[in-house]
C-alpha cells in the first residue's frame, strides 16, 4: 500500500460494491491490479476492509440483530430460531471455504473475475426470467420473519456460488432467496444480514493467518480503508434497497457484461495495468531492446502493444 488515497479507494469500492450484486471482491481484484497491488497482503487488505461494510450493516439493521439476542413475541426472526437460521445459512459456505481456502485464493486474478463476471451475470438474468414466468412462487407477503429452514439452507447453499471471486455474494444469495420464494427486497435484506457471520468469521480468520505480515506502520491503512469502506456501504444499501422496490437485478447484470469488455481488454488480454512485476519490467522498458526472447510475460506484453502500435502509450 503505497499512500492513504489507495486504502480510501479501495474501501470506496468495497464500501459500494459489496452489497450490490456486481461483487466487491472481483472489483477489489480489478483496482488492485490497475493500481499494481498484488500477493498475500493486498489481499488480506481487501479481505479485511470488508469490516467497514459490515458495522454499516450492523448499523442500519441493529434492530434485527438486537432481536437476536432479545427475542420478542412478535417476531419468528429473533432469538434462538433466528440465530439458528442464520448459522444454517452460514454453515456451507463456511465449510466449503474452509476446505478450499487455498484454491479460493489462487483464483484471485482478473481472469477469473471476468469470467465470474459473465456467469453471474448470465445467471441473474435466468432467475428474472424465471420468476417473471412463475410469479404464483413469490409469497407477496413473505418477510423475515415467514423464512422456513429450508430457506434458510437454499440460500446458504447458493451464497457458496460467491468464493469464486467476481461471482458476488449478494447476487447469489439474493437469487437463491428469489428461487426459493422470497420477494426481491427480502431476499437482499437477508443476503445484508446473513452476510455478518460470514465475512467477520472470513475475514478474521484471514487476518489471522496473515497479520505477521503486517506491522504498526500499517494501522493507518486499514484504518482509512474501513472508515471509507462503512460511510460508503450505508449509502450504498439504502440506495440499493430504495432501487430494488422499483426494479430487478437486470440492469446489475447488464452492468456487469458491460464491464467485462474492457476488463478483458486491458487487464486480461494485454496486461495493461498489471502487476508489481509488469511495473518493474515498464521502467527498464525504454532502456532495454524489444526482445520475443524477453524472459518475462509483462515485457512480452509490452512488445506486443509495440509491435500493433508503433510504440509504447
Amino acid at each position: 500500500m503505497d499512500s492513504l488515497w489507495i486504502a480510501a479507494l479501495l474501501g470506496l469500492v468495497e464500501g459500494l460494491t459489496e452489497f450490490l450484486p456486481v461483487s466487491s471482491t472481483g472489483h477489489l481484484i480489478l483496482v488492485g491490479d490497475a493500481l499494481g497491488l498484488s500477493g498475500p497482503r493486498a489481499a488480506t487488505f481487501e479481505i479485511v476492509i470488508q469490516f467497514g461494510a459490515i458495522l454499516a450493516v450492523l448499523l442500519l439493521y441493529w434492530g434485527r440483530f438486537r432481536g437476536l439476542l432479545r427475542p420478542r413475541s412478535d417476531r419468528t426472526f429473533s432469538g434462538p430460531r433466528g440465530i439458528a437460521l442464520l448459522v444454517t445459512t452460514t454453515l456451507p459456505g463456511a465449510l466449503l471455504g474452509l476446505a478450499a481456502d487455498g484454491f479460493i485464493k489462487s483464483l484471485f486474478s482478473p481472469a477469473c473475475v471476468v469470467a465470474s463476471l459473465g456467469v453471474g451475470a448470465v445467471c441473474m438474468l435466468l432467475v428474472e426470467w424465471r420468476v417473471a414466468r412463475n410469479p404464483a412462487r413469490v409469497h407477496p407477503a413473505s418477510g423475515l420473519d415467514q423464512l422456513s429452514f429450508r430457506q434458510a439452507l437454499g440460500v446458504g447453499c447458493f451464497q457458496c456460488l460467491a468464493l469464486w471471486p467476481g461471482f458476488s455474494r449478494s447476487a447469489s444469495t439474493i437469487m437463491g432467496g428469489m428461487l426459493l420464494g422470497l420477494r426481491r427486497e427480502v431476499a437482499a435484506e437477508y443476503s445484508f444480514i446473513a452476510a455478518v457471520p460470514l465475512i467477520v468469521g472470513a475475514a478474521g480468520y484471514d487476518l489471522l493467518k496473515s497479520f505477521q505480515l503486517f506491522s504498526v506502520a500499517d494501522l493507518p491503512f486499514f484504518v482509512v480503508g474501513t472508515l471509507v469502506a462503512f460511510v460508503s456501504a450505508v449509502a450504498a444499501i439504502k440506495t440499493f434497497i430504495a432501487l430494488l422496490g422499483r426494479t430487478t437485478l437486470r440492469p446489475f447484470a447488464v452492468y456487469r457484461m458491460l464491464l467485462i469488455i474492457p476488463v478483458y481488454w486491458f487487464l486480461v488480454r494485454w496486461g495493461w495495468f498489471g502487476t508489481n512485476t509488469n511495473k518493474k519490467c515498464l521502467s527498464k522498458f525504454r532502456t532495454c531492446p524489444i526482445s520475443l526472447s524477453c524472459d518475462t510475460v509483462a515485457c512480452g506484453r509490452v512488445a506486443q502493444l509495440v509491435r500493433a502500435y508503433g510504440s509504447y502509450p
